[in-house]
């Protein structure tokens, strides 16, 4: 008899009064849901409550964290379109290489391939904006990066070519940190919507379980043997995308660039080795992980992964996780159900809210060991 695996089993209500609008006045003050997947699903001895500082507690010499050092890049930007200064937004979504982008525009009917779009910082669109689009190309204090609409690529995706090198350092001094649609107050810090390691630029959204660790966290784990090691999956907006199909196993998961370093294999190895745990953090390194153990044994990989984790999926590398709270129906709950149990997740779900916890991506944590 085929398992059911039905969308409608992973839905869940969440008011909007739970998503946490901003960051915790510190990293490691969030709160941390500690679930042990030894005890059955809904046994309240299952769940500990704890601050995310006393993650050290919970962890044992020979463990080994892996995280997800990519960075966000300022994936919004705002510009003109030339030569009629009609206001126009890209949305950096995926890179292709030589200058050119895969992203969304906005407005998506008006900007047809050949139009050209000049960006400019936040601020110089505020001044210009207000003023009559034939009055606006003029006021500009000096040329901008330059966009040009290569081909519509169907469902509001664009293939655009920016105005060459040096593309990084442009889009940091014009584009804005993008957040996810269900964070609606302005970031006081954008640095806030960045890991502490946070070194590989390319991702369109954060690897959110990481935004918890501080520095002086991770001084505690190294001096109570905790290892870590660093992989890179670059974030793409695809991980907003929600499963529509009515069985999830027919749903088509999006691509994403993933490097599995050698050394991250290593470390792997000396916490088997010595018995430890490897604790992936966040669903991207699991993908990670997982992705390139694809052949059986972990390896060293560079290059896409459309790995799909779902209630079923047997695990080959990793043994625990530390994960934020999820959007009901997204890939990213299938995930930690295919670890922990639908189950046990939905019952550690219901009691997160009772206790009023803060969900998704500035939300609290969960250990799921």
């Amino acid at each position: 008899m085929k398992e059911d695996l039905s969308l409608d089993l992973f839905d869940y209500y969440l008011p909007r009064s739970d998503i946490a609008q901003t960051p915790s006045e510190r990293r490691d003050a969030s709160r941390l849901l500690v679930l042990d997947r030894k005890r059955r699903a809904g046994d309240p001895r299952g769940m500990t409550h704890c601050l995310f500082r006393d993650l050290a507690g919970f962890l044992r010499p020979g463990d080994c964290l892996v995280l997800n050092r990519t960075r966000v890049i300022p994936a919004r930007l705002q510009g003109l379109k030339l030569p009629t200064g009609g206001a126009a937004e890209i949305f950096l979504v995926d890179p292709l290489g030589a200058g050119e982008w895969v992203a969304l525009l906005r407005p998506a009917r008006r900007l047809r391939p050949g139009t050209q779009i000049e960006m400019h910082p936040a601020e110089v669109m505020a001044k210009v904006l207000p003023l009559e689009p034939q009055e606006r190309i003029a006021a500009l204090p000096a040329r901008g990066l330059r966009a040009r609409v290569l081909e519509d690529l169907g469902e509001g995706r664009f293939r655009i070519g920016l105005d060459g090198p040096p593309e990084t350092d442009r889009l940091e001094a014009l584009g804005l940190v993008p957040l996810p649609p269900y964070i609606t107050r302005p970031l006081e810090d954008p640095s806030r919507y960045q890991t502490v390691y946070a070194e590989e630029p390319g991702s369109v959204a954060a690897p959110t379980a990481g935004l918890h660790f501080t520095p002086e966290l991770f001084r505690v784990l190294e001096a109570s043997g905790v290892q870590t090691a660093l992989l890179t999956l670059h974030i793409g907006l695809g991980t907003f995308q929600p499963v529509r199909e009515r069985d999830i196993r027919e749903h088509n998961m999006h691509r994403e660039y993933v490097e599995v370093p050698q050394d991250v294999v290593d470390a792997v190895a000396r916490a088997r080795a010595a018995r430890g745990r490897v604790i992936a953090v966040g669903t991207t390194a699991v993908r990670a992980l997982e992705g390139a153990a694809a052949g059986g044994d972990l390896e060293a990989f560079a290059g896409q992964t459309d790995l799909f984790i779902y209630p079923g999926y047997r695990f080959r590398v990793v043994d625990a996780l530390i994960t934020n709270f999820h959007l009901p129906r997204s890939t990213l709950l299938m995930l930690v159900s295919a670890l922990a149990g639908r189950e046990r997740i939905m019952a550690a779900y219901r009691e997160a809210r009772r206790r009023g916890y803060r969900f998704y991506s500035f939300g609290d944590a969960m250990f799921i060991l």
